[in-house]
């Protein structure tokens, strides 16, 4: 039986990006990876047009809440195998230690909730942050972890969060 990978996307707010990376990486890595999102100052309530988007596109929302990133360092957390940073505030702000040294990169996405734009310009911030998380985690999942050493792998999750999704997943089986 594969080993089932612990993955924590983190955000500040954990409303909208860190919270869809959750869902799609649930949807994609079903099996592989068990997906977790969390915040450093999170709201406490998830973003409606966050919801929207996954309600349009079949995810199961029941489950997402808004959390704080401490609830991972605790002794009873999970033990994370990757943690990935979506907003540039949460990668340089100072994260609780991880238990199990588990692999980070920051993967940066614009913050699509924007209450100062039309409402239309705002969800199409929501749906180009939607489509560009999906299409990170697609390449993540097709990464083949087990045949990549550690310094090989975080040079490919770098790689992903710059945007560099092309030679991603063919040199990777050399």
């Amino acid at each position: 039986m594969q080993k089932a990978y612990n993955v924590l996307f983190l955000c500040t707010g954990n409303s909208a990006r860190s919270i869809m990376a959750e869902a799609l990486l649930q949807r994609w890595g079903t099996g592989r990876f068990r997906a977790f999102s969390a915040g450093s100052d999170p709201k406490g309530s998830l973003h409606p047009l966050a919801l929207r988007l996954l309600h349009q596109n079949n995810f199961q929302t029941a489950g997402l809440r808004s959390k704080d990133w401490r609830e991972f360092s605790q002794p009873d957390a999970p033990q994370l195998d990757f943690v990935f940073t979506v907003c540039d505030r949460a990668a340089g702000e100072v994260c609780p230690v991880w238990p199990g040294q588990p692999m980070t990169a920051h993967w940066g996405i614009d913050d699509p909730d924007r209450a100062d734009l039309p409402e239309q310009k705002e969800w199409e911030g929501f749906r180009r942050t939607y489509s560009e998380l999906d299409n990170r985690i697609k390449i993540f999942c097709s990464l083949p972890l087990d045949k990549l050493d550690r310094l090989s792998l975080q040079r490919r999750l770098d790689e992903i969060g710059r945007g560099k999704s092309e030679d991603l997943i063919e040199p990777a089986m050399n």
